[in-house]
């Protein structure tokens, strides 16, 4: 049920209605109309754009034909009044009526209220977190973990089908300094001193790590070379890495659909496989790179390169695919993994990087569009840092001297609800202040306390009712009419943006708009109880008037509706009570 798509197709409608009757050109292109709020409310509840976009084609002047729209639009029943604003906007009042279904509706469908067939059930292939497979997430990855999930949830409401995805970076040579770290700690187990150098990671994390193999290998490993115990270092370490991550994806209430690893791209010649699709396409070629930025580093020559024609779709220069020793480059395996998205079937591909990944948009989108014939979009959302404050004093982490904040440290501060909830407070690229004291304080500015609190208060004033044994809210529209005071309808309008909020947080890949929305939704709520202070009209529980009871109880409840759904894409537990 979204109100403003319903509005703007009785606009199209009442277009196509003018064109039969010859007061419009037939075939005008209607897409460019909208149906949206007014910038200014007081104006009314919606605002159309049609007779802005479509005097050029018509040959007509705006006003002429916004007077000719407003009528039929007027004589819809959904529609108070249709007034001409300006040089031909028009204003549109909606009857009380509308605002009642909207409740009614919201009781009806529960927490499937909003949900969309937007997405037409197109795969959509969401890759989040894919931290390198060293240690625990830190704070960073657990901005990337929630932002992604968030995402993931929101498009499966809006219709799309979506798959979670993990990439497993463990075939590069961080995993190499991984199995030498976790090979000290497997000395220390034995009793030995660990030499730690300069490169290594230092972290205590690696420590049961040692212990395990000791209890795997015992004692055959040591004083061997490397070329004896690198390859099974490193596969154990790995694994053992893996489900620390896995762990703490739990904690968060992150659950992966596939975890992909780097590896098998490497061991099923699939990095070949997908340079061959470049190559017939005749965008894989040998030639000499500018030197970068039109400087010549000191360590930089020119020499013949195997290069991909990244140029042709977009990006700044075309990428290396080789190394001088004949290796492949980083770039490689990415083009490998995202051909194997492509050749899986997805419609839509959707990565989310950590803000020190911006250099890789450009060669990625070019390689996805290439090897898919630019049928499948790739959308890369960056998350911009996160600084976390305690007591007034910034945090500092450090991943190489083991001294960073992890996931498991916020979470175990505040919780998982309060961690995903406010890392949403904030578009994805913008940057991000965690202040734990403030996370954690009743007050409106905390906004998932806010929110919580309206979900306890609803809860609060269902127990008051049954109490009077009043506990039953209206459900049809019939039962609904006594809500026909303005601050009633405007709440109740409050919850039927929620469906149009819904597809445009969705269109845009912006799961933030989620939780600022049900901010607004938890303050007008929290408004219109607090004037029931002043005004006993508003008070929902009046045990004088059942029918108004019931009625104003169907209000309450379909903001709770409301509440609990969008907690649900954010993948926060609505509170049944405040403690």
């Amino acid at each position: 049920m979204n109100l403003f798509a319903d509005i703007r197709a009785l606009v199209t409608d009442s277009l196509e209605a003018l064109a039969a009757q010859g007061a419009l050109p037939p075939g005008l292109e209607l897409t460019n109309v909208a149906v949206e709020p007014p910038r200014d409310p007081a104006h009314g509840d919606m605002a159309t754009n049609a007779a802005m976009v479509l005097a050029k084609p018509a040959r007509l002047k705006p006003r002429e034909i916004a007077e000719a729209l407003a009528p039929l639009l007027e004589a819809d029943g959904r529609v108070a009044s249709a007034e001409v604003a300006g040089p031909g906007f028009i204003n549109l009042r909606l009857d009380a009526s509308v605002w009642r279904k909207a409740v009614a509706t919201a009781l009806a469908q529960g927490t499937d209220f909003g949900r969309s067939d937007m997405g037409g059930a197109k795969k959509v292939n969401v890759e989040y977190v894919s931290a390198n497979p060293t240690g625990p997430l830190h704070v960073g990855h657990t901005r990337g973990a929630v932002f992604g999930d968030a995402l993931a949830s929101l498009l499966d409401f809006a219709g799309w089908q979506v798959t979670r995805e993990y990439y497993i970076n463990d075939g590069g040579a961080q995993v190499d300094v991984l199995a030498r770290s976790a090979y000290e700690r497997y000395r220390e187990a034995h009793g030995l001193e660990p030499a730690i150098a300069d490169g290594l990671y230092p972290g205590d994390y690696l420590v049961p790590v040692g212990e395990a193999l000791k209890a795997e290998f015992g004692d055959r490993l040591l004083n061997q070379p490397e070329s004896v115990w690198l390859r099974e270092v490193r596969d154990f370490a790995t694994e053992m890495m893996m489900e620390l991550i896995r762990g703490d994806l739990k904690a968060l209430g992150v659950e992966m659909d596939v975890f992909f690893s780097e590896k098998s791209l490497y061991a099923g010649g699939r990095i070949e496989g997908a340079l061959k699709a470049l190559e017939d396409k005749g965008l894989v070629y040998v030639g000499v790179l500018e030197p970068p930025k039109g400087k010549t580093p000191e360590d930089w020559e020119p020499r013949p390169q195997t290069l991909f024609r990244s140029t042709d779709y977009g990006d700044d220069v075309d990428r290396p695919l080789k190394k001088s020793d004949g290796g492949w480059t980083y770039f490689a395996p990415d083009i490998a993994y995202h051909y194997d998205k492509v050749e899986r079937g997805f419609d839509e591909l959707i990565n989310v990087f950590g803000a020190d990944h911006g250099g890789y948009v450009k060669r990625l989108k070019a390689a996805t569009a290439a090897l898919s014939g630019n049928r499948v979009p790739l959308d890369i959302k960056l998350t911009q840092l996160v600084k976390l404050f305690k007591n007034g004093e910034p945090f500092k982490m450090s991943k190489r001297a083991g001294t960073f904040v992890t996931l498991r440290d916020v979470v175990d501060e505040v919780g998982p609800d309060v961690t995903r909830f406010v890392m949403l407070t904030r578009k994805n690229d913008a940057p991000l202040d965690f202040d734990f004291a403030k996370a954690t304080e009743q007050s409106r500015d905390n906004a998932v306390w806010y929110v919580q609190y309206a979900s306890a208060r609803v809860n609060s004033i269902f127990r008051t009712a049954a109490e009077a044994g009043m506990g039953a809210a209206a459900a049809d529209l019939e039962g609904l009419a006594p809500l026909d005071h303005p601050d009633e309808l405007e709440l109740a309008a409050k919850v039927a943006e929620w469906p149009r909020l819904v597809e445009t947080a969705a269109r845009h890949h912006e799961p933030h708009r989620v939780a600022f929305y049900l901010y607004d939704l938890a303050s007008a709520f929290h408004a219109h109880w607090n004037k029931g202070k002043d005004e006993p009209r508003l008070r929902v529980v009046q045990e004088t008037d059942p029918a108004g009871t019931a009625a104003r109880l169907a209000l309450v409840k379909s903001v709770a509706v409301v509440i609990s759904a969008g907690l649900g894409i954010l993948g926060v537990t609505p509170a049944e009570e405040m403690r």
